[in-house]
């Protein structure tokens, strides 16, 4: 078929707002609010303009949105480099420990913003039992900064009662914007509903980012924002890989659905460096509902095992010792991947389902406590659910499953790729710089800057430093926005000159609508025509070739070097097809551009996984053919660039360097 474009001929031509600002920060979760906090912080002193743009509203944005029961990264009484070591080994030997000490020394204090504002936080007792956050309010209980002790339900997890979690700290980013929108004069400075579709470069300075622009998923609107420093927090890829739930949980998913691969797109097409792209998270949750299980793994202390009773992860099974035979020392630690792959061991093996014993640790915890404190407790398992997935509460009940009675299955997902959870794939930033010990290079001028000037990260798609979680990737949104803020004070004379033309981009943006409308009448059904895809199809296609190619759950998360290929191959064709992508609305045109988003993720993911010839992350993926970890030739960083003009990434080792001893 001959190449389309848009000329506005059978579509509406949307109205073009240009917006000048200096700081932009894309995103509206948690790294997005910790960045606009601290932003407009520095920024209002000094009459910098900061603006927010976010798909969705902040209030109930990214991955917290739904609310949280714990936080899973708080330093509290630890070391810090501790931290440093705990993330190394979970995360399999591969780290940029300067990324995660600069994040562990700093994340506490958004902790304490967060208790300041308002989230109740979980105390002890004079006793030592557990007192959750209203009950500590109530008590008088000292927050945690000013020498509170909190309910741990891990070594670095307190509990919170935090279904307003979210909605806490947007406030707190959205006083900060209004103090800075009436300092700096702006007529607005937080814009939601506005999708980004894509980066623009400077037009005199190659290496240098100018803008970005997307268009209103509530009106016929595109935006064009021009500034002089843009933070990308825009969380990490979902429905990439094809998804366990069908059919009538189609969709479902552990991680948030509208998490897209904007942040990885984003910075990928301006030539942004990534780094462990071949990372991916596999979580084990409640089958089905996918239901979190670190509070009853921490805090209840249930136990997994397989369906004989088994403690599948026990160290003395020959399944462990072939683990660490094939694995290495990494095995030893028993992280988040080793866990996933005995488990799925023990299925193989006709050992399954694998089962979490609610039961029995509802059972124990009632010969140590008295009726009341079991009743408050059993309330909060519950609220652990309703808090985080409230779809799962749903689907015990519609099972006549009473985890109190009888145990629950607990299954891997399918992959997602992310950088903050127990996952580390993103791009490859400026560090600190002040850590003894760093290599030189690591450090170029600003605190989480990308190779592209001007262009910072922060949460999900900052690689090689995963376990960041919510306090975490807050932390980050602060540390980058700070330097950002640096960037500009450093560049005062810079004014962003961008080379498109807006109405060229605009209708670049628009082609799904002119298609759709050009088109619709060639068939009965318009969602099955010769002329264009709908992106329902189009995402069902990219998840099959991810699953039976890039190793999804339908394969055991097995590929290998002629699988990966092939997959390329129909990517490769599939790609293709996205110029025939057709929008009949908004929230179509919205999807429309997110699979487009989802597709180079997905790209880069497969390629560092064909470059890497290793299993380096077993139970979150296999090479059949090089099912094994090789530290002496790869315990190394994998990047890479892409080239939007020749459509390439070009792929590389980085070496690695252990700043903190074993």
């Amino acid at each position: 078929m001959e190449k389309e474009t848009c000329t506005f001929s059978y579509c509406q031509r949307p109205d073009v707002v240009e917006v000048e600002t200096d700081f932009l920060i894309i995103g509206g979760g948690m790294a997005a609010c910790g960045a606009a906090f601290e932003g407009c912080r520095w920024a209002t002193p000094k009459g910098i303009k900061v603006t927010l743009v976010d798909k969705a509203a902040m209030d109930r944005s990214g991955a917290v949105a739904m609310g949280l029961s714990a936080i899973n990264t708080y330093i509290g009484e630890n070391k810090v480099v501790d931290y440093v070591k705990y993330v190394r080994a979970d995360l399999m030997g591969i780290i940029r420990e300067d990324l995660v000490y600069d994040l562990g020394r700093h994340v506490d204090d958004s902790v304490h913003m967060f208790e300041e504002w308002g989230l109740p936080i979980w105390k002890k007792s004079d006793d030592g039992w557990s007192l959750d956050g209203f009950q500590a309010r109530d008590q008088g209980k000292p927050k945690l900064k000013d020498g509170g002790v909190p309910c741990r339900s891990g070594k670095w997890q307190i509990m919170i009662n935090g279904e307003s979690y979210k909605v806490i700290v947007a406030e707190a980013a959205k006083a900060a914007l209004e103090f800075n929108r009436k300092a700096t004069g702006q007529a607005q400075n937080i814009y939601e509903r506005v999708f980004i579709v894509k980066l623009l470069k400077d037009a005199k300075e190659p290496n240098r980012v100018a803008g970005a622009i997307g268009f209103s998923v509530r009106e016929n609107k595109i935006y064009l924002f021009k500034a002089k420093a843009i933070l990308a927090a825009c969380g990490g890829a979902v429905n990439v890989f094809r998804p366990r739930s069908t059919r009538e949980g189609m969709g479902r998913a552990w991680y948030p659905v509208w998490n897209s691969g904007s942040g990885y797109y984003l910075g990928i097409t301006v030539g942004a460096e990534l780094t462990m792209m071949e990372n991916r998270f596999v979580p084990a949750r409640f089958k089905d509902g996918y239901g979190p299980v670190g509070a009853w793994f921490l805090f209840f202390k249930a136990k997994a095992s397989d369906s004989l009773g088994n403690d599948y992860c026990a160290k003395d099974t020959p399944e462990f010792q072939d683990a660490v035979k094939k694995y290495g020392k990494w095995a030893e630690a028993l992280g988040t991947a080793i866990r996933n792959h005995l488990m799925m061991q023990a299925m193989k093996q006709g050992r399954g389902p694998i089962l979490m014993n609610t039961h029995t640790a509802m059972q124990e915890l009632a010969k140590q406590m008295d009726a009341k404190r079991l009743k408050h407790l059993e309330a909060e398992a519950w609220e652990d659910f309703l808090d985080m997935c409230i779809g799962q509460a749903g689907l015990w009940a519609a099972y006549n499953v009473e985890p109190d009675k009888v145990p629950s299955e607990i299954m891997p997902t399918e992959p997602y790729l992310l950088g903050s959870h127990a996952g580390c794939a993103g791009f490859w930033v400026s560090g600190p710089g002040d850590i003894p010990g760093t290599p030189a290079e690591w450090f170029w001028g600003y605190n989480r800057m990308s190779t592209v000037n001007g262009l910072f990260m922060a949460g999900d798609i900052v690689g090689a430093s995963g376990h960041k979680f919510s306090s975490g990737s807050h932390a980050e949104g602060r540390i980058a926005a700070k330097a950002a803020i640096a960037f500009i004070l450093d560049n005062s004379a810079y004014t962003p000159t961008i080379a498109e033309d807006p109405n060229a981009l605009a209708a670049e943006l628009y082609l799904p609508f002119e298609l759709y409308e050009k088109y619709k009448t060639y068939s009965t059904d318009p969602k099955v025509n010769p002329y264009y895809i709908k992106p329902d199809m189009y995402q069902a296609r990219l998840q099959k070739i991810a699953d039976e190619y890039f190793g999804g759950v339908g394969t055991w998360y097995m590929t290998s070097k002629t699988m990966i290929e092939e997959g390329l191959r129909k990517l490769q064709v599939l790609k293709e097809d996205a110029a025939r992508l057709a929008a009949s609305n908004l929230h179509e045109l919205l999807r429309c551009w997110e699979n487009v988003h989802r597709t180079l993720s997905l790209e880069a993911h497969a390629r560092h996984i064909l470059f890497r010839e290793e299993s380096r992350y077993p139970g979150y993926y296999y090479r059949g053919d090089f099912d094994f970890v090789d530290d002496n030739n790869w315990r190394a960083f994998v990047n890479s660039v892409y080239d939007p003009a020749t459509d390439t990434f070009t792929l590389k080792k980085v070496p690695y360097v252990q700043i903190f001893p074993d």
